[in-house]
């Protein structure tokens, strides 16, 4: 095929890249502690650990797994937001030759109790915080050790002093019992200095089932293998390396790391470069962000359009020094025409867009560094990826004409966890990865994203699935029949809205918000709720969501 986007490619792009220099991501990671072992790799809350720490850290992390007899491959939940202890387990997990299997903490149990049982993770490292919600549903599971940390585990004599505040003060960790469970200091402390022998991993092993929903409305795991992220790294790194000129990266971590843009971009990216994170626990206190902003002479900050557009409703974020910031890239969502127009007014930088997919590990789009204005476009194919765009029928369109965008490359996963047949959806014959995105390539190459084929809702660059918002609305005894769809909301992109028939006349919006913030995690639970006396329906009677959005549009 005619990549016609390689005339566009800066200069240090290459049209193709080299990922197999290491075996595995903990084979990477091993030799960036032997080249980086003075340099810091992780800060959080007033806390620097040096790639040296993390290397003996994760190494005694790896060492306990080992000693709990698990076999090569075993799957390891890590339920956690951005902690110091986060990338300790990351990487002593890699290391040690298991499947790293990302949880978000804010999880509900049927939606935590789902995950585990699908990837079979017998290992979790969680947060107190959220261990009440593990203790509801570790019996279903086959879950058999289970590690507790707490929030200052990891910050000296001042963790002693965040952990009284977190439990006594501010009441954050609701009351929990895992019956042998252990804590994270001992785990550590047990494995000093223990022998570890890695299990051998190569490319074809599975590094990480990162879960993501689908049209079935159960969330699926999608298998990235230790070659596919390894070849991301290759495709994003160069972008990211050339625009530091040389500097040392050190990098604004605020998504979380069990996002797979944050866990590519930021953590294993920075691994390779030897940057330093800056771990951003809670992302929601923009005054308390901010004010940490100011502390460190940081070069690259990710984030999401919402991110960004909190920053800039901040007087005090308009009051700090940006000329040391070399690259600002958003992901997850779109990037808002108004939001980075404003950021480079305020900051002098221009808000680079990049695109991916957690099946694409997920780096597949990415603008230049030297992007000199915003221009809506979400950049060019990463070198080694051919992006085409299709029809219905599943032909080429031509050039300019909007299409399916479809991404064929090393990063893209093989499949999902134990389902062929969803695999079969989405991948085809070719190779090529079926995005359920519309876009629009021009004759440079850059691609426009300009309508969505699949039903799924972006909030605040997380997937949210109409079918899973249904099935829980559709269990409430008072439901007849429910449809779920995107609509816009400034704050994040899209929210979820309910269109709902009533099979009790009592039913009201509150019984129905109230039963699914019992069911469903923050993000994917419903702001609106309209009810109908019917809703569009095919002939065969299936719902109609595109008819839905239509009305919307058409309002």
């Amino acid at each position: 095929m005619d990549r016609i986007w390689l005339k566009s490619y800066p200069p240090g792009w290459p049209a193709e890249v080299t990922w197999n220099q290491h075996r595995s991501i903990g084979a990477l990671f091993e030799d960036s502690c032997r080249q980086f072992a003075a340099r810091p790799a992780f800060h959080c809350m007033g806390k620097t650990i040096s790639f040296g720490d993390l290397d003996r850290m994760s190494r005694d992390f790896a060492a306990w797994l080992q000693a709990k007899g698990l076999k090569k491959g075993e799957r390891v939940a890590l339920m956690m937001p951005n902690v110091l202890q986060y990338p300790v387990a990351l990487f002593g997990t890699l290391r040690a030759g298991y499947t790293v299997v990302n949880v978000n903490p804010l999880y509900t149990a049927r939606e935590l109790e789902h995950q585990l049982k699908d990837s079979g993770a017998e290992v979790i490292v969680i947060l107190e915080n959220f261990a009440h919600t593990l203790q509801e549903v570790l019996g279903k599971t086959p879950v058999k050790h289970v590690v507790v940390a707490s929030l200052g585990d990891m910050l000296g004599v001042k963790g002693l002093i965040v952990n009284f505040v977190v439990r006594n003060v501010k009441k954050m960790v609701p009351g929990f019992e895992l019956p042998g469970a252990q804590r994270w200091g001992e785990v550590l402390s047990d494995a000093a200095g223990k022998p570890m022998t890695p299990f051998e991993v190569g490319h074809e092993d599975i590094a990480f089932l990162q879960y993501t929903g689908g049209t079935t409305g159960v969330s699926k795991g999608a298998m990235l293998l230790h070659r596919n992220i390894l070849a991301n790294l290759e495709q994003a790194s160069g972008n990211l390396a050339s625009a530091l000129g040389g500097e040392e990266p050190v990098i604004i971590t605020a998504l979380p790391l069990y996002h797979i843009f944050s866990l590519t971009v930021n953590c294993l990216a920075m691994a390779k470069l030897g940057g330093l994170n800056i771990l951003i626990t809670n992302p929601r206190d923009i005054p308390a962000f901010v004010k940490e902003l100011g502390k460190h002479r940081y070069n690259i900050i990710t984030g999401v359009n919402t991110l960004f557009n909190a920053f800039l409703n901040n007087p005090d974020f308009h009051k700090l020094d940006f000329s040391h910031v070399k690259l600002c890239v958003g992901g997850g969502m779109a990037v808002q025409q108004a939001v980075a127009d404003r950021w480079k007014q305020v900051t002098g930088k221009v808000l680079l867009e990049g695109y991916g997919l957690t099946e694409t590990s997920p780096v597949a789009t990415m603008n230049p560094h030297d992007l000199k204005d915003y221009s809506g476009s979400i950049g060019l194919p990463v070198p080694s990826t051919d992006i085409v765009l299709r029809d219905d029928d599943d032909k080429d369109v031509p050039l300019g004409q909007p299409g399916e965008i479809c991404i064929r490359g090393p990063q893209v996963m093989p499949g999902y966890w134990q389902r062929p047949d969803e695999t079969a959806k989405v991948i085809g014959k070719d190779g090529f990865l079926h995005t359920g995105d519309i876009g629009i390539m021009d004759e440079k190459g850059f691609v426009r994203i300009v309508d969505r084929k699949k039903d799924m809702i972006l909030v605040s660059g997380f997937n949210v699935y109409p079918n899973e918002i249904e099935q829980v609305v559709a269990l409430h005894p008072g439901v007849l029949e429910v449809a779920a769809i995107g609509v816009p909301d400034e704050k994040s992109g899209e929210v979820p809205k309910l269109f709902v028939v009533r099979k009790d006349p009592a039913l009201t919006e509150a019984d129905v918000l109230k039963h699914c913030a019992e069911q469903l995690t923050g993000y994917k639970r419903p702001k609106y709720v309209e009810f109908r006396t019917e809703l569009p329906k095919t002939n065969v009677g299936k719902i109609l969501r595109r008819a839905l959005r239509d009305e919307k549009k058409a309002a």
